[in-house]
């Protein structure tokens, strides 16, 4: 399997705080990786690096094959599909959904002048359809619910055909409905052969969907383990990541954990 991410000793140093610190990882074609960590363990941090939108402050980030600060930043985010609150963040209120979507392929956030063909269009609309939101194409993407805009946000991620998707806690906000669809469609989308490398970043187990193969678990910049799911998601590796003493469950692929009284 050939090479998504190759990172070697990343760090990123803001001012006196250093958000990550000797951050080594590998991401290969196929694979689906869960990141676990707390609030300000250095998840997003990690992923705007995956994601080509930021450059480390000391150490190597390999990207599909090239290195950042070696080659254009621009020719890589095309490759890379991503959903985050920065992105819904930049989405202009009006916008409708079907345009959130095809925007991606030019790399905007919103709809202005520029021309899009009819195979983009029917491409937007089906990925829509596939996220269960195609009823709701020309629908404003600031009056969508919060499980609504999750979903055009991963459908716009898929929009290019990336080769590495990256889905930062697609299922903050929502209630345990809404958390319970996503997942479900999540797992469908990692049990698709063609779907491209995944990494699903969340600081709670039970959004981590079945069909997922490896973990990288944080705690303040900092790498606590990394490996295959099955292997690596202990309650010794558990408590590491979160400074508590926890109980880990497992239950028909799913996970949840609960502190030690």
């Amino acid at each position: 399997m050939s090479e998504v991410l190759t990172f070697k000793d990343v760090s990123v140093v803001r001012g006196r705080k250093e958000l990550l610190k000797d951050v080594s990882w590998e991401v290969k074609e196929g694979q689906r990786w869960i990141v676990l960590g707390a609030n300000g363990a250095g998840k997003s941090t990690l992923m705007n690096i995956a994601a080509a939108r930021l450059h480390p402050t000391r150490g190597t980030a390999g990207i599909l094959g090239e290195q950042l600060g070696r080659v254009s930043v621009f020719d890589l985010r095309p490759l890379i599909g991503l959903s985050s609150a920065l992105v819904a963040n930049s989405i202009p209120a009006s916008e409708t959904a079907l345009n959130v979507v095809v925007t991606a392929a030019y790399g905007t956030t919103g709809r202005w002048r520029e021309q899009y063909e009819k195979m983009d269009e029917r491409r937007a609309f089906q990925l829509l359809h596939q996220w269960g939101m195609s009823t709701f194409m020309n629908q404003p993407f600031g009056k969508l619910s919060e499980g609504e805009r999750k979903r055009v946000l991963i459908a716009r991620a898929l929009m290019t055909d990336p080769e590495l998707m990256i889905l930062d806690e697609p299922a903050a906000g929502l209630d345990l409905a809404g958390r319970e669809e996503l997942v479900a469609q999540m797992t469908q989308l990692a049990a698709d052969e063609d779907a491209p490398a995944l990494v699903l970043v969340t600081h709670h187990l039970e959004e981590i969907p079945s069909g997922f193969t490896h973990i990288l678990m944080m705690r303040e910049g900092q790498v606590i383990a990394s490996g295959e799911l099955e292997s690596t998601l202990t309650e010794e590796n558990l408590e590491a990541t979160y400074g508590l003493k926890l109980s880990l469950r497992r239950d028909g692929g799913r996970f949840s954990a609960f502190a030690k009284i």
